[in-house]
Formats: structure tokens, sequence, C-alpha cells
């Protein structure tokens, strides 16, 4: 009974996070607003969201290529397609629950390619470190470049500069704090925490130890870069944005990232970032809004189209085993 509580609040929270945020969007924005938005959907140019699309496309085909020197590092020769479809039915299944494609993903390829289950999740949570490092990468060249856009909007929200230093020193101290905490606390939820890290640093060491680790790390980087393509190609499709430069470009991609981790899919979260960010360097609130959803909505439809094609052709071309 409790999981099954469990499993639908996953399910859940996420939406109604959405939803939420698509409801406080939708009441701040005025009735010439959402004409506007409307006008932009009509007038968009949507070559350039299918050219998006098919970058989206390379990127899902690196990262199912780049599985399989993980794969094989372990002893596992896989089809590539088993591959392609698996990881195309995991972005199907992660706008429902959060994170919970890798699941199915790791399930589906021990039912097709009969790798053990924990050894295909612990490529999949190898490679999920790898990607965190290379997204902090974007994060840290995003900010750092944009430090003085960014300092200039806390001011403008009457975040004073020794507020921030405060609050970077009590970050400092928090964080010794947790390092004592972690070296010799005997809690048990600290013990299940370094049972599960030292899983990770497995995984890590996985990919160092791998014979194509360099192919690895470059299949990764590409990932990360069609990602960014897909988003920065995505600006053309309306007159209002084409002429943006690359680092606000940068920084909607950053944040449009992190938001697909507070909904389903981004539901909601990633168009509300997109404006917001875009407002910051002057964009009005309805093109922000109008490009966000554009965005959001054909990497979705793109998402669910894949997933559900694979999901059909799985057992199809595995069905003689």
């Amino acid at each position: 009974m409790k999981k099954q509580i469990g499993k639908w609040l996953t399910i859940l929270i996420p939406l109604f996070i959405g939803i939420g945020i698509i409801y406080y969007q939708y009441t701040t924005l005025t009735p010439d607003e959402i004409e506007k938005i409307k006008i932009s959907f009509e007038k968009a140019n949507y070559y350039y969201i299918l050219l998006s699309l098919l970058i989206a496309c390379v990127g899902y085909w690196s990262r199912a290529y780049r599985w399989k020197f993980a794969l094989n590092h372990l002893g596992y020769e896989t089809k590539f397609y088993n591959n392609f479809f698996t990881v195309c039915v995991s972005y199907l299944v992660n706008l429902t629950v959060p994170r919970s494609g890798e699941i199915s993903r790791a399930a589906l390829l021990k039912k097709y390619e009969n790798v053990p289950f924990d050894k295909a999740f612990g490529t999949i949570v190898a490679e999920r470190i790898v990607d965190l490092l290379i997204f902090f990468l974007f994060v840290f060249i995003g900010f750092v470049s944009q430090f003085d856009k960014i300092y200039q909007f806390l001011l403008s929200q009457h975040v004073s500069l020794q507020s921030l230093i405060i609050t970077g020193c009590a970050g400092i101290i928090m964080f010794f704090i947790f390092i004592l905490i972690w070296i010799y606390a005997e809690w048990e939820i600290i013990l299940k925490l370094k049972k599960k890290l030292s899983g990770l640093v497995e995984g890590i060491t996985t990919v160092y130890k791998m014979k194509d680790k360099w192919k690895y790390i470059f299949h990764s980087f590409f990932i990360w870069f069609s990602y960014l393509m897909m988003f920065y190609v995505a600006i053309f499709a309306l007159p209002e944005t084409s002429e943006i430069s690359f680092d606000i470009v940068i920084m909607g991609f950053i944040f449009g990232s992190l938001a697909v981790g507070f909904s389903n899919g981004g539901l909601g979260a990633y168009p509300f970032s997109i404006a917001l960010i875009f407002s910051l360097y002057g964009i009005p609130k309805d093109v922000g809004t109008a490009f966000g959803w554009l965005a959001w909505t054909s990497q979705t439809v793109l998402a669910i189209l894949l997933g559900l094609i694979s999901y059909v052709l799985l057992p199809l071309l595995n069905r003689n085993k």
C-alpha cells in the first residue's frame, strides 16, 4: 500500500507543480500578451523547429552509441537498434515520473539483450554522473560570462553585496560542517548515503578504466553540444528571438535544462524559466513565453513519438528471441 502511494505521489507531485506553474504564468499574462503569444505560434518558422528536432535525434543516436562502450567494457555486445530504442523509450517514460526512464531503460535491455539489470543500470548511473559534470561546466561558463548581468539583476532586486558575502560565508561554513559530519558521524542516513556514493564512484572509475574511454568522453560532450544546438537553432523560429546573442542562448539553455527536473518533462517549468531568463535581457514576456512553449512542445512531441514507435518496434525486431 505504501509503495503504491509513493508511486502515485512521484507522478502527481511533479504534475501538480507543473500545472501550478502554468496557472501562475497564465494569470500573470495580460489579454494582449496572450494574443501576441498566439500570433507568435502562427507566424513561427517551423523549418527551424524541424531542424532542431533533427539535431535532437542525432543526440539520441549519440547517447545510444555511447552506451555501447560501457556495455562492451562489461563484456556485453548489444545490437545498436536495441540500445537506441530503449533510450527513446526512456525519454518517453521520463515524461511521467522524472528520472524513471533510467530504470525502464535497464529493464528493457535486460529483456531484449539479457544484460543483468544491475550491470545495465550501473552504466546508466555512470552516464548521469558524466552528464552532470559536463552540465556543471556549462553552468560555470554561463555564470562567469554573465556575472555582471546577474549581479545587476540582484542589485535591482535589492540584494546587496554584503548579503551576498554573508550568504557565501554561511555556505562555506555549512559545507565544512557537512564534511565533518560526513567523515565522523555514524548516523544511519549518513551510512546509507555513503553506500550509495560508493556506487557512484565505482561508476566513474568504470568510465576511467574502459578501453574506449576517449570515444565515450567525446560522445558525452557531443550529446550536450547537440542539446545546445537544438536550443540554439530553435531561436530562429521567431523573428523576435532570431537575433539574440549566444550568451543569452547559453543562459536560456542552462535554466531550461534545470527546469526539466521540476515537473514531468519540464511541464510548465520549462516555458516559465525561459521567459524569466529572457526577460533579464529585455526580451518581452510574451516572446519568451511563446518561445519556451514552442521549444518545449516540439521536444515533448518528439519524445512521445519516438518513444511510442520504439516501444512498438522493440518486440517486433526481437520476436525471434
